[in-house]
């Protein structure tokens, strides 16, 4: 049976109100409804209710304060809505995660989705909390054991690191993020599912994560039938309650699924606020809007904890330089790229090694893995650069020294980048370099 704790449960009373204030429909343009009679007391991102008279409440968001009117962006398309429509005005909802939110799946506004009732702690988050000063902020940590023999080797992972997921669709973007969340060594996983599909978000909770993910895991979810303003709320509340949780002295693993549809849903309501577009119909202030929500994530001051973060980016057609794609590679420590082709084949994750890079190298290595680091990299190219020529028959073995290791290696080395590892970081770098000697040659087998 439920039993709250008495203390959360009077910090909620506390935020009730016995008044509420009224105002009235006084034009509906393009998917925004004007509304008179709140601009004194309404404050931008306040919540608003609309009565239509006919079917449910239009529930929506205050976009705009000008004179006495202000403007309202409503959740669901505005059928119904007549002049003069009664409109009420809700507080600001308050955003207030807590350790007790671990195990739990909740929308951007902290409401539970799995059927179980939930409070919130007594302190209320800012959503838009500015990221730690810079020169507070600790240097990355140690390399994190992944699950993925690929990146305990050759694209290290380290505590407090921010690194990019590009991908197009269908290509294991989400199952690597999955694995990430049950495998991936951390204190506490916050998953921010933004404008996913409803169905997918159940899978990714019941079948992606499972019982034993899920222990540690909060998840907060926004489908994509959900308004611009919940589906870009997502993001910040996501990454503020790992930021609640980095604040007690947690390492917390955050995963954004995707960034671009967060700023698909900031240039929707940028367009009903007026803004211009720029960069291939993202407006401006999309830059500052992805770089600040990056910046929020990353090591901790000295006492706190890190957050090492993964965002996902969906590349079209693996455009690589589309505005999302281009603003993240470059305020992120490495990217990660899924490649179709990889994928068509039937390795996965589907990870383009020669494309990737994780920029905690060197530093995440000792020398002598940087050395089999490196002379994996060269393999690859060696072998990526010559691969038509040897799939039509023209190689001819002894020509090229390094050519000769690459084919020899290439199999091993690919069967390599799609192994799970159960044990750790030094047990994937023995079995990287057990191919890399047998690349050698028979001469320095042994």
């Amino acid at each position: 049976m439920f039993a709250p704790d008495p203390k959360l449960l009077a910090a909620q009373f506390d935020r009730l109100s016995p008044v509420h204030h009224v105002g009235r429909v006084t034009a509906v343009q393009g998917g925004v409804i004007s509304v008179s009679g709140l601009a004194a007391r309404a404050r931008i991102g306040d919540r608003l209710i609309l009565q239509r008279g006919c079917g449910p409440d239009l529930d929506g968001e205050v976009l705009q304060v000008a004179g006495d009117t202000l403007r309202m962006l409503p959740d669901r398309a505005p059928e119904g809505v007549a002049l003069g429509n009664r409109v009420s005005l809700e507080r600001m909802p308050d955003f207030s995660p807590g350790l007790h939110w671990l195990g739990r799946v909740v929308d951007p506004f902290g409401r539970p989705l799995d059927g179980r009732p939930l409070l919130g702690d007594r302190r209320a988050r800012d959503l838009m909390q500015a990221p730690p000063p810079a020169v507070s902020r600790k240097p990355l940590g140690a390399r994190l054991p992944t699950g993925m023999a690929v990146l305990n080797t050759v694209l290290p992972v380290v505590q407090g690191q921010r690194i990019g997921l590009f991908a197009g669709s269908g290509v294991g973007k989400s199952t690597l993020l999955a694995t990430l969340a049950r495998q991936m060594q951390a204190d506490a996983v916050v998953v921010a599912l933004i404008g996913e599909r409803g169905r997918e978000v159940n899978e990714f909770v019941d079948r992606a994560l499972g019982r034993d993910g899920m222990s540690r895991a909060l998840v907060v979810a926004a489908t994509s039938d959900q308004s611009a303003l919940v589906r870009r709320r997502c993001a910040w509340a996501a990454i503020s309650a790992a930021e609640m949780l980095r604040e007690q002295g947690l390492n917390v693993l955050f995963l954004a699924d995707s960034v671009t549809r967060f700023a698909e849903a900031h240039r929707e309501v940028s367009a009903a606020m007026g803004e211009a577009p720029a960069l291939r119909g993202y407006p401006p202030s999309v830059t500052p809007l992805i770089t600040g929500l990056c910046e929020r994530a990353g090591p901790g001051p000295e006492g706190q904890g890190d957050i090492t973060a993964v965002f996902s980016v969906l590349v079209a057609g693996s455009d690589m330089d589309e505005p999302v794609a281009d603003i993240l590679r470059g305020v992120l420590d490495g990217h990660v790229v899924l490649d179709r082709e990889i994928a068509e084949r039937g390795r996965f994750p589907a990870i383009d090694v020669s494309r990737s890079i994780s920029r905690s190298l060197p530093d995440a290595a000792s020398d002598a893995e940087n050395e089999m680091i490196a002379e994996a990299r060269r393999l690859l190219g060696s072998y990526e650069r010559s691969e038509v020529m040897i799939k039509a028959g023209l190689y001819s073995e002894g020509s090229d020294p390094t050519l000769d290791k690459a084919v020899r290696v290439w199999p091993e080395l690919d069967a390599f980048f799609a192994r799970p590892e159960t044990g750790g970081i030094a047990d994937s770098f023995d079995k990287l370099s057990l191919i890399l000697r047998r690349a050698a040659g028979p001469a320095l087998r042994g």
